[in-house]
């Protein structure tokens, strides 16, 4: 199996970090005691800007659930389309030759989901197999290439693609102060990426997807996701993040990689996805590797922020376009979610 193609795209509205912060001090100005912990907050997320669904207006007056949910519908199917077609592209294959496409987004809802959506607008073809998914967050990306390679596996003779849709910004909750909510707010942003992974009885030039790992953490549920209320999504994210990253993600790459005969000082290159600063120096002190090493996740948190699943599908497009490895480079595509739970991608070049 190989990843033979790869695509992103975003809405059309873009802002600095500084803009971006600057309106959230004027919305909470009334309700936050100190709002100038925005700005101390700030100093530690290394991110320059990002995009959002919408123009910082809408979000002034954004009070309903459906109201940023139509957004996300409205705004997903424009991006998604684009992110989709620029992966299709790449791969040199046109909508109607997918058999299988998997979706993942974890920032807004709807049935039918926004697969069969595109389905029409795209001319999909009308067999095409849709497996949505919902709940995996961050580690959707790296899941959903997992499960496309399982799908070609099967069926060598075919095509998959995975289609992450994320608008963070959509789930703003103007009257959630708590600091995990703060920080979401400054860190995450919006965004779709799209990869289409190609059976072995087709030709690519594209990194072969050797092996895949799914690794679930007992008892962890609380680490990171979503509390569902009459108001949309609230954020559950804490301060445990980092500390699970290290406590589990090295040695779970080093039993992953002994598992196919290998050792982790034969991988040179990593597509991490992007967590934030915290988790990237977690990452970079669990795998034994330089910050360098990491240097495509955190210039794409610099650039756009972390955009849950999307996000290490975008590390995994500025690799494949911009920083590719020499042929026969192994790879470790890893991403981890809500769950708590880790998704292992092994690639050779």
């Amino acid at each position: 199996m190989r990843i033979a193609g790869v695509g992103s795209a975003f809405p059309q509205h873009y802002y600095k970090q500084e803009v971006l912060v600057e309106a959230l001090k004027n919305d909470w100005r009334h309700r936050l005691p100190n709002p100038e912990i925005l700005d101390r907050l700030d100093e530690s997320m290394k991110v320059d800007g990002r995009f959002t669904a919408r123009p910082i207006s809408f979000y002034e007056d954004m009070t309903r659930w459906g109201q940023a949910n139509d957004a996300w519908i409205e705004v997903g199917l424009q991006i998604g389309e684009e992110a989709l077609c620029c992966a299709l592209a790449w791969a040199r294959i046109e909508p109607r030759d997918l058999s299988a496409i998997f979706f993942t987004s974890v920032t807004g809802i709807a049935a039918p989901s926004l697969d069969a959506r595109l389905a029409n607008r795209m001319g999909l073809s009308p067999n095409i197999k849709r497996i949505p998914i919902f709940g995996l967050g961050c580690v959707a990306g790296a899941a959903g290439i997992s499960r496309a390679a399982d799908y070609v596996r099967a069926y060598p003779k075919q095509a998959a693609a995975l289609l992450s849709i994320e608008l963070c910004s959509l789930t703003l909750q103007r009257d959630d102060l708590s600091m995990a909510h703060l920080i979401s707010a400054l860190l995450f942003g919006d965004g779709a990426a799209a990869t289409v992974v190609f059976g072995d009885e087709r030709e690519s030039s594209g990194p072969e997807i050797l092996a895949t790992k799914s690794i679930l953490y007992p008892n962890t549920e609380r680490v990171m996701g979503w509390d569902i209320s009459e108001k949309g999504f609230r954020i559950v994210l804490s301060p445990e993040v980092p500390d699970t990253v290290l406590r589990h993600l090295g040695k779970d790459v080093d039993q992953f990689l002994a598992e196919q005969g290998l050792c982790r000082s034969q991988i040179r290159s990593w597509v991490m996805h992007t967590g934030g600063p915290k988790v990237l120096e977690a990452t970079a002190t669990a795998l034994g590797i330089t910050e360098r090493e990491l240097e495509a996740s955190w210039e794409c948190l610099r650039r756009v922020g972390n955009l849950s699943s999307t996000s290490v599908l975008l590390v995994l497009e500025d690799v494949y376009k911009h920083r590719r490895p020499e042929p026969g480079t192994l790879s470790i595509l890893a991403a981890m979610g809500p769950g708590f739970c880790s998704e292992l991608v092994l690639l050779r070049w």
